[in-house]
């Protein structure tokens, strides 16, 4: 066990000290004076404190183990979300969490790492071989359909999009087959195509019956990212605030929990999935890219681990998990920049949630125990 504790990469632990300590104080910003948010900062030093313990536990198990029991791992996963939609929580119209006590869990998360699990599981099959189109591709694209859909009718658009990305990062790897990527685009392709095609044809009549089904916020978060120029005012609120906020943090930016830091006061959930906006505003664009560039120091060393890694499972999980984090930083950054649509995507490490910096902690845990366990070949 201490020979596996010493084998624990310092850079990753480094920077998660230093996501550590950004979060907690751009979440205590975010929520200062704010009654409806008593504490955030200390709960997210205990989810950190709880994170590191489960990143140290997962890193002493061995990985291999999680792979072969990855069966059992994806049916539980399934079953979670099955479960939620029926006994969980509704916020925000989504019925996606399980209250327990004070804390809420959200299954979508643990799914996550049971999708990644479970594809690795398939793809080292092959041993590197190309994929075949019906023994390999589409039972491994069912295997991320069935929580793709289940979570899609919580729903959770964000997390559902996930899967696919984490999907493809591990098809890529997997070694599939060039003629059957292309035809996968051109499928994807038409469906985007069809369903732009569709939501300007139809808008208004989507609008009615999303309006009628209490989720009239996904037509205005579509609506104006495809049609900024045609948004209305309330439908451009957040993205119009969230940019306003970023750029009035200028080069270093207001200050931290300065009083002229007052936009993002306007954003909805700065706290959470718009975490980013505080960080621009008081840190400026120097702040923004110094968090930037942490991420992408974590990248390449998971990349590393990832190349010398002995075992494809293992390669396998690490692109899984490094295709998660590189789109759900690229998708909250973007989505307050104008560049993406609206979701509910938190920023990995620094947006408050449990379950969410839980999920991400074991996530590198896994890393790590692959890590470490590279000596029992």
């Amino acid at each position: 066990m201490l020979n596996k504790l010493k084998k624990i990469d310092i850079e990753i632990t480094g920077i998660l000290l230093l996501f550590m300590v950004i979060s907690t104080l751009v979440v205590r910003s975010a929520t200062y004076g704010d009654s409806d948010y008593p504490n955030y900062d200390t709960k997210t030093l205990i989810f950190y404190t709880l994170g590191f313990i489960v990143m140290i536990c997962v890193t002493l198990f061995d990985y291999r183990v999680l792979v072969k029991g990855s069966l059992l791992i994806y049916g539980i996963g399934i079953l979670s979300l099955i479960a939620v939609y029926f006994l969980g929580e509704n916020i925000n119209g989504a019925r996606g969490w399980f209250r327990v006590g004070a804390f809420l869990i959200q299954p979508a998360e643990f799914v996550k790492l049971a999708i990644i699990i479970t594809v690795a599981y398939f793809l080292q099959k092959r041993q590197g071989e190309p994929l075949r189109i019906f023994a390999d591709v589409i039972p491994i694209g069912i295997v991320v359909f069935v929580p793709f859909a289940l979570v899609m009718i919580q729903p959770d658009l964000g997390n559902a999009v996930i899967y696919i990305v984490i999907l493809l990062g591990m098809f890529w790897i997997g070694n599939i087959k060039l003629s059957h990527a292309t035809i996968g685009l051109l499928i994807m392709g038409a469906f985007l195509g069809s369903f732009l095609y569709v939501f300007n044809a139809f808008g208004p009549e989507i609008k009615q019956y999303l309006n009628e089904q209490d989720k009239g916020h996904w037509y205005q978060r579509i609506n104006t990212f495809v049609n900024p120029s045609e948004a209305s005012n309330d439908e451009q609120y957040q993205v119009r605030n969230s940019m306003i906020a970023i750029g009035s943090g200028s080069l270093t930016g207001d200050g931290y929990m300065n009083g002229n830091s007052k936009n993002k006061r306007f954003i909805p959930f700065a706290y959470s999935d718009s975490i980013f906006v505080v960080i621009g505003e008081e840190f400026g664009f120097v702040g923004a890219s110094v968090l930037l560039l942490l991420y992408f120091l974590l990248i390449y060393r998971m990349i590393l681990i990832a190349i010398q890694c002995r075992e494809l499972s293992g390669s396998f999980i690490i692109v899984g998990i490094v295709s998660m984090f590189v789109f759900q930083i690229f998708e909250n950054v973007g989505m307050l920049i104008g560049l993406m649509p609206l979701t509910g995507i938190t920023l990995p490490f620094i947006s408050y949630g449990g379950s969410s910096l839980l999920i991400n902690m074991a996530c590198i845990g896994i890393v790590l125990s692959i890590k470490a366990h590279q000596e029992a070949y």
